[in-house]
């Protein structure tokens, strides 16, 4: 993967992780992390070897300070990264049930993520990226919406691949018409979502393969479906650059002890071998997973992410 050659777009916010599972009226202590799906996906590129574009925005406050330094740390380019000084940085308290599986509420009305600006990433730096990912949580609020489709838009036209995750949230859109996310998902090439997420966005199948085939009808050419413990599934139709293909792949067993941004860990290492040429998306999913996998296993969704031979040898070790 050539640096900087993949731009990540979207949110960044802190994560408050609950001590003990249960409903969020119960829990008395929270742990602070770093995360919201893109800036979770920079940082796992990252440790994956690259040093991707993040285009983000946080607010000019304690929280934003400790975002700025966080996304430091984990290597990350913060040439696109603002600190806004009239807006606070998202918060998101998290619940877990007794599975470890997660819900959310956000603190977001008017904070900085939801205020970027059309033109921050100027065309001319598009001319050397070669990716373009795009969180959906981003388009749930003016103006950064207008701002994030309008980049869509010039990043196509300059030739970039787009890689759309709707990451569906209902709670951020408030009754509002979402139909902006399957607007993103028929602008995408590559289109990463759940089961439950593609049903949301409208679309029909009985088998995950239905649902992927039903979404790339609309424009992806590549879909790659998260099905939580049981694994993923990849399909992929002549359009795209690796060949028509529909592969699954199991997941991984581990000791959960947080699923926060195990989905983003899939995005990560689909996106980082994509980018660095892998075209075998059987492949791409065995990766993917033990990411996945690896994620799960600590809490918060960013904490000491795997480089590909940590992914590697977890995949192996569990294949024996």
């Amino acid at each position: 993967m050539s640096d900087r050659s993949v731009l990540i777009v979207g949110e960044t916010l802190v994560d408050m992780l609950p001590e003990t599972p249960g409903a969020l009226r119960d829990v008395e202590s929270f742990q602070r992390r770093a995360g919201g799906a893109p800036a979770n996906v920079a940082a796992r590129l990252a440790a994956l070897g690259s040093e991707p574009l993040f285009w983000t925005r946080v607010g000019d406050d304690a929280f934003g300070d400790f975002l700025l330094d966080t996304l430091a740390d984990r290597g990350v380019p913060t040439r696109f990264v603002e600190q806004d000084p009239d807006a606070k940085t998202t918060l998101a308290f998290v619940a877990h049930d007794d599975s470890r599986d997660r819900s959310f509420t956000f603190y977001r009305d008017g904070t900085a993520d939801t205020r970027l600006e059309t033109g921050t990433v100027p065309t001319d730096a598009l001319e050397g990226i070669e990716w373009v990912y795009v969180g959906g949580v981003v388009l749930a609020s003016e103006p950064s919406r207008s701002a994030v489709l309008d980049l869509i838009d010039r990043a196509t036209d300059a030739g970039c691949s787009i890689y759309f995750d709707p990451n569906w949230r209902p709670e951020l859109w408030d009754g509002e018409d979402a139909s902006v996310l399957r607007d993103a998902a028929r602008s995408a090439d590559v289109l990463k979502a759940t089961t439950d997420e593609l049903r949301e966005l409208g679309y029909r199948g009985e088998t995950p393969e239905q649902l992927c085939e039903a979404a790339c009808s609309e424009g992806p050419h590549t879909v790659f479906l998260t099905r939580g413990a049981e694994g993923s599934t990849g399909f992929a139709t002549s359009a795209a650059p690796w060949g028509e293909a529909a592969v699954e792949r199991d997941g991984f067993e581990v000791d959960v002890k947080d699923t926060t941004g195990a989905g983003d860990a899939f995005v990560s290492a689909t996106l980082g071998a994509l980018a660095r040429g892998e075209r075998d998306l059987g492949e791409i999913l065995r990766s993917a997973n033990a990411a996945a996998a690896i994620s799960a296993t600590t809490v918060g969704a960013m904490e000491q992410p795997p480089d590909w031979e940590r992914v590697e040898s977890f995949a192996a070790e569990r294949e024996q």
